[in-house]
């Protein structure tokens, strides 16, 4: 089992980014596979589905509120439930309750917390 489904960084200039991103990552067989205004993804040639790492334009990316982003795997959605539930009550916030997330993809079960340093997390899992 996978621990990560896919992490992102926040990064102040984007396009100094893609460029440090495209020449390192490539000699680890990682390519763009997406990019975006605001964002780019990263991983093997021909991957489908949500790119395993990501580059995202942020204004401060120090600021643990906008910058790294962890995806853990989930098994099922009941998981997704309980780390939603768990984080909550071990000090953790809202950052968006299980459900799908269709903007992403329509088998995207996911939740949203911050940790008590303010770090986006999510539990996700993929149908």
């Amino acid at each position: 089992m996978n621990v990560f489904d896919h992490l992102s960084v926040g990064v102040s200039d984007l396009e100094r980014a893609l460029h440090f991103y495209d020449a390192s990552l490539a000699p680890l067989g990682l390519v763009r596979l997406f990019r975006t205004t605001r964002a780019a993804g990263y991983g093997p040639a021909g991957f489908t589905g949500e790119a395993p790492f990501a580059v995202i334009q942020q204004e401060d990316p120090t600021k643990p509120e906008s910058g790294l982003h962890l995806a853990f795997a989930a098994p099922t959605r009941a998981a997704v439930d309980a780390f939603f539930a768990a984080a909550l009550s071990a000090g953790g916030s809202d950052d968006g309750a299980p459900g799908i997330r269709e903007h992403y993809d329509a088998g995207y079960y996911a939740a949203f917390v911050r940790d008590p340093d303010g770090h986006r997390l999510e539990a996700v899992r993929h149908e």
